[in-house]
């Protein structure tokens, strides 16, 4: 399974980002083979709105099946689930960390968004 994780940097030590639509990264790991890679986010840093709505397809571009993050608003949550991928908000401490309590059944998606669009 693949599932995508904001994140602060490009290796699995790095701390997720609270935020999703504005992370600074997104590391996308494969829970079979446990091969990850990085791509950067930083186009979407500094658009004046729809950051959560482009962060959300660009990461459903990548075949996922859940997204980790701290937290996540309305329109990337739409977005996500609209195309069936299951939104973990309340994530923290290191990727490698939130991986761990995915795998160990310690995280569950959630069925609506934890903070109002634009949250920064």
């Amino acid at each position: 399974m693949r599932i995508a994780l904001s994140a602060k940097g490009k290796e699995l030590d790095s701390p997720v980002d609270p935020r999703f639509g504005r992370a600074e990264f997104f590391i996308i790991y494969d829970t079979e083979t446990g091969s990850f890679e990085a791509f950067d986010n930083k186009a979407n840093l500094d658009l004046t709105q729809g950051a959560g709505i482009q962060s959300a397809r660009n990461v459903v571009s990548q075949q996922v099946e859940y997204v980790i993050t701290g937290h996540s608003g309305p329109n990337a949550h739409r977005t996500l689930t609209a195309a069936g991928v299951g939104v973990i908000v309340g994530a923290t401490g290191t990727v490698r960390e939130a991986i761990a309590k995915f795998e160990a059944g310690e995280l569950e998606a959630s069925d609506e968004p934890d903070v109002e669009g634009h949250w920064v």
